[in-house]
């Protein structure tokens, strides 16, 4: 089998379009869906077949991205199982007046390649070939007991109507325009929506304006097929000094049904700004039920998971 390069580099100009009502910055979830994008590029270019994104692990937005910057989106493949593609992909950006590009983000994204049959095929193994992909290729194989351990604490937590915290729920049609090239919903759409829904619960949470300062555990459990119901429900689950920690679940259903079920689920550190758009104190949030504790304790404990898992080793920079 004949395979592409196993990286893949997308650059283009952030439009005003790109741009959250708030903040005037790009908005994160037009960044994951960009990350999204490039990793399926690199995913397809390596499988050579239809691929589905399974995972996003831990992307912190550490630069902000102006309209009218040049965006650098570079996604390399650094590991593979039987069928899933380990792709890194790092986000940086330029004043095209200065030409000086600082990372805005950094995650590792995982895709399944999936065959005629709609079940996922084998994919041939990559192999390190430099010292940056033997570097790449370790941290990926130290990740997957991490990202497991992740993965556990978020499925088994239970979230019903005896929590007293804020939540914001949307619904809406999956529509033709969020189509993908398997002819479902683009996981780049899905966690723009899980964005948004965490924007919308931090800010009336705390009622100041808020930025995304990390979206992880990001884990997709199904499709969602054009025409469905969705729903997405962001719950606040721990406040810090000026962070919110939303906890979002989306759901889908055929409309002629009535029973949604989950297709995804990100946990989102959401930050309160100021007027002066510095971050700020929020009012915290105090559990009173035993859920509430319960969903306390799991934000805490995803937090101290994720300390050995936030720090990735830098990729080469590319010449421009």
């Amino acid at each position: 089998m004949m395979h592409g390069a196993p990286e893949v580099t997308l650059r283009f100009l952030a439009s005003p379009n790109d741009v959250a009502s708030i903040g005037g910055k790009v908005h994160a979830g037009r960044v994951l869906e960009w990350i999204d994008k490039a990793a399926y590029a690199c995913a397809v270019g390596w499988s050579a077949t239809y691929c589905v994104t399974a995972y996003v692990g831990s992307v912190s937005f550490v630069a902000p991205i102006d309209s009218g910057n040049l965006v650098e989106v570079r996604a390399k493949l650094v590991y593979t199982g039987r069928s899933s593609m380990h792709i890194r992909v790092n986000v940086t950006s330029a004043d095209p007046k200065v030409g000086r590009y600082v990372t805005s983000s950094d995650c590792m994204v995982i895709f399944v390649a999936m065959g005629a049959d709609a079940r996922p095929q084998p994919v041939e193994p990559w192999v390190p070939q430099t010292d940056e992909d033997a570097s790449l290729y370790n941290d990926a194989v130290n990740r997957i007991d991490i990202r497991a351990r992740i993965e556990e604490a978020m499925k088994g937590q239970v979230y019903s109507s005896e929590g007293t915290a804020e939540i914001v729920t949307m619904r809406f049609f999956a529509a033709p325009t969020d189509v993908n090239w398997g002819g479902k919903t683009h996981g780049g759409t899905v966690m723009r929506w899980i964005d948004e829904a965490a924007l919308a619960c931090a800010s009336t949470w705390s009622g100041l304006d808020a930025i995304t300062v990390y979206s992880g555990g990001i884990r997709f459990y199904r499709p969602i097929p054009i025409g469905h119901l969705v729903e997405v429900e962001a719950r606040l689950v721990h406040t810090g000094h000026s962070a919110m920690h939303i906890s979002t679940h989306v759901r889908s259903r055929d409309p002629r049904e009535r029973e949604f079920q989950l297709t995804t689920h990100c946990l989102t550190i959401m930050a309160a700004l100021d007027d002066s758009g510095h971050t700020t104190a929020v009012r915290p949030w105090v559990p009173v039920t035993a859920e509430d504790d319960r969903l306390d304790a799991h934000a805490r404990h995803l937090s101290q998971l994720r300390s050995g898992s936030t720090h990735l080793p830098p990729l080469q920079v590319s010449a421009r």
